[in-house]
């Protein structure tokens, strides 16, 4: 039996989320920091910086990413080899181009990791798709929720039959 109240293996068990990124509204750096949260687990109560508790995102229809302003003309990536002269740059339009919204994505919930020895565990739980169609769908358990409690149906329901009752009267 476990001394802590909480920490058992069925606390740490990992959950599988999709995220369809062409279907949100939300732009590309709140989406990051949404699934940098689950990758970490600081949704769940078990929280623990040291310990590697988060779980997989299944991120699919990253070539409908956006963006907001002119981050994706202006915003440039930068790489260096260490040697004299070999700084490299690219701009976010040509790695959409060159390697797909994944990529964009990777690239910026990496960035939201914490810098420590288990950031490459975590980003190795992030699956990135450009379209619908992954090879997990027997894993998901859940999908992300709905950005509005309005968009959920049983809000909308209730909505619906409010209306029909004022209309009514």
């Amino acid at each position: 039996m476990s001394q802590f109240v909480g920490k058992t293996r069925l606390a740490y068990s990992r959950t599988w989320h999709q995220l369809d990124v062409g279907a949100d509204p939300r732009p590309l750096g709140r989406l990051a920091s949404q699934i940098a949260i689950c990758l970490m687990g600081k949704h769940k109560p078990i929280y623990d910086p040291s310990t590697d508790c988060g779980d997989y995102v299944v991120a699919t229809g990253c070539h409908d990413l956006h963006t907001t302003g002119k981050k994706r003309f202006q915003k440039k990536y930068y790489r260096h080899s260490t040697r004299p002269g070999s700084l490299k740059e690219i701009t976010m339009d040509r790695m959409f181009a060159k390697w797909g919204g994944g990529e964009v994505l990777r690239r910026a919930v990496r960035g939201m990791l914490p810098k420590n020895r288990l950031r490459d565990d975590r980003m190795a739980r992030l699956k990135c798709f450009e379209g619908q169609a992954h090879p997990y769908k027997e894993n998901i358990v859940r999908l992300e929720r709905p950005a509005s409690i309005t968009e959920r149906p049983g809000v909308q329901a209730a909505f619906e039959e409010q209306k029909g009752e004022a209309q009514a009267a």
